[in-house]
């Protein structure tokens, strides 16, 4: 891995030293610089649970990925920095209050002064370390904690935001045990392949901003621009062109 090439694809230093604030500024500018899309996914490209091709992809070719390619590379670049992570799993809660496939999001424990959650590849979500005591964290996307699971083992925690109504909505469940990048195979097929996964419906290609978030849904451009939101559809031949003007995507 060419670290000074990632860095500059984010638009970020070498950091002095391996702390919450490096740690915190390096997952800002990857989620404002590298978008989470599925256009592979769409065009039946087969993704494969590799670094090498993970770099290339990303930082290569410019373009996005989802959890496994994001998580799987910037965690990589992590340690390469002397930051102590590893991957884990966790399972996505989905809109109708039930669960996703087990385990089959990878994302990032990172150890500081602390335990920290880390997640790039998950679209929508906190842009700054998440701490596994309670601790909230917020953005300009929403205020997020990690809460125990009471009847686990101690091992289980969820990743909530704050709703409207003043309670709290579970995003996914996560354990902190580690897990490596191989043993997310069957789950990786799935969400490529499956009639049943969310990402073979439609495309998806999503991308923070300073002030918001820039998204393409299907044929549908949405942004968000602080409480702002607004959405238009796009036509077949802007597609494109939107893509690469917007979320910086070279297809």
């Amino acid at each position: 891995m060419d670290i000074e090439a990632y860095l500059k694809r984010i638009d970020a230093s070498r950091p002095a030293k391996p702390d919450l604030a490096a740690l915190t500024e390096l997952q800002r500018r990857h989620m404002l610089h590298v978008p989470f899309e599925n256009l592979d996914v769409i065009r039946q490209v087969p993704i494969t649970l590799d670094i090498a091709s993970f770099y290339e992809k990303v930082i290569g070719r410019r373009r996005g990925g989802f959890c496994y390619e994001l998580n799987g590379l910037f965690s990589t670049l992590l340690k390469e920095l002397g930051f102590s992570v590893r991957l884990i799993a966790a399972t996505v809660a989905k809109p109708d209050g039930t669960w996703g496939m087990p385990e089959s999001h990878a994302t990032i424990l990172a150890e500081l002064d602390r335990a920290y959650l880390v997640d790039v590849g998950f679209g929508d979500s906190a842009r700054s370390p998440v701490p596994l005591d309670g601790t909230p964290v917020e953005d300009v996307s929403g205020v997020y904690r990690a809460a125990k699971v009471p009847e686990a083992d101690g091992l289980l925690y969820d990743l909530q935001r704050a709703g409207e109504d003043g309670g709290w909505n579970a995003l996914y469940r996560f354990s902190a045990a580690p897990r490596s990048l191989g043993s997310f195979a069957e789950a990786c097929t799935f969400n490529q392949t499956s009639p049943e996964s969310h990402f073979t419906q439609k495309l998806l290609a999503t991308k923070a901003t300073a002030t918001g978030r820039v998204t393409i849904s299907g044929d549908q451009l949405i942004e968000t621009d602080g409480d702002v939101k607004s959405k238009r559809p796009l036509a077949p031949e802007e597609l494109e062109k939107t893509l690469n003007s917007r979320l910086g995507l070279f297809v």
